[in-house]
């Protein structure tokens, strides 16, 4: 693989704001922000995102001038960070309004945009757009599934302009940050081949590498190995880092690798994968894309994983 696809930043990465994190717990200037005609919100609608009203959909943000109610009545606010100059940038928030129960009614949602799920829309969005609702759809999900404190059950609050929550019981007084759960993603090969499978629950004639979560007390490569072991089978050496990508779906961060196959033997484990096979370069080059066998999604670390081994020889 050229440097140039290695230093490529996968879909959902790569946004363009100065996060602040220095000046989160600073009140005054978060009010300031707040208060800011030009600041932008993205709102979060159940777990999806704003879009404008159009065949090719690209994000849509709302002025904070107009949209006071919303600021006002919103289930969580959080501070996406700046763009622009440090003490002259425009401020992006997530606003959480899914207590809203038909938001295509609300004159100011209507008017601007549509409430649509990322995973439809993402591969016809820019970059940083992506990148940018992918940001706000994981932190507001985070917070509402962090509304009780998980040491003693007391309810939370928001704080750190929505980058913490922390236990109202002063006895425990326990502070929770976003939670993201590592996920590894690997394109097993036996140098001719690439290894594919599929679940049972996904979409018809979808294919893809294999991926499972980190557990406890192993390192990365330990996991890749772990779980192409468990779900097919085979041993694997030589596992070697390639990318990673944030996967908000709901809240992962997937970290992708290569890895060579000891052996080629598939043995399924079917509460695992329903199937898995070995498929050429002109195989893949050659899928028809549609239900009786389809790549992975083109805003997917797994796509990029399949077309970097396609592309090297």
């Amino acid at each position: 693989m050229n440097e140039n696809d290695r230093s490529r930043l996968n879909f959902y990465a790569g946004g363009r704001l100065d996060r602040a994190g220095l000046r989160r717990r600073d009140r005054d200037w978060i009010e300031r922000l707040l208060a800011d005609p030009r600041t932008r919100l993205v709102p979060v609608w159940r777990q999806q995102s704003f879009v404008l009203q159009a065949e090719m959909p690209a994000i849509a943000t709302l002025l904070r001038e107009s949209a006071s109610e919303l600021i006002q009545s919103a289930a969580e606010i959080a501070l996406l960070g700046l763009e622009g100059e440090p003490d002259n940038g425009v401020a992006y928030f997530a606003v959480e309004i899914s207590h809203l129960e038909a938001p295509e009614t609300h004159p100011l949602l209507s008017a601007a945009g549509r409430f649509a799920d990322i995973r439809s829309v993402g591969p016809l969005l820019g970059q940083e757009e992506g990148q940018l609702l992918a940001y706000a759809r994981g932190l507001m999900h985070w917070h509402s599934r962090h509304r009780f404190c998980g040491v003693c059950g007391s309810p939370t609050v928001s704080e750190d302009a929505g980058h913490q929550r922390r236990c109202t019981n002063s006895a425990c007084n326990a502070v929770h940050f976003p939670r993201t759960d590592p996920a590894v993603i690997m394109a097993v090969t036996d140098g001719e081949r690439l290894l594919l499978g599929r679940q049972a629950s996904w979409p018809p004639g979808m294919h893809s590498v294999l991926a499972g979560f980190v557990e406890p007390g192993e390192s990365l490569e330990e996991a890749v190995a772990r779980e192409v072991k468990e779900e097919v089978g085979i041993d694997v050496e030589d596992v070697r880092y390639h990318s990673s990508q944030p996967w908000p779906f709901p809240g992962s961060i997937m970290l992708g690798f290569n890895a060579r196959a000891l052996s080629t033997e598939i043995h399924l484990s079917p509460e695992e994968i329903a199937e898995a096979a070995w498929y050429t370069r002109d195989q893949l080059r050659a899928s028809p894309e549609n239900e009786t066998f389809r790549l992975p999604r083109r805003d997917s670390i797994a796509r990029r994983l399949v077309e970097d081994w396609i592309k090297q020889k």
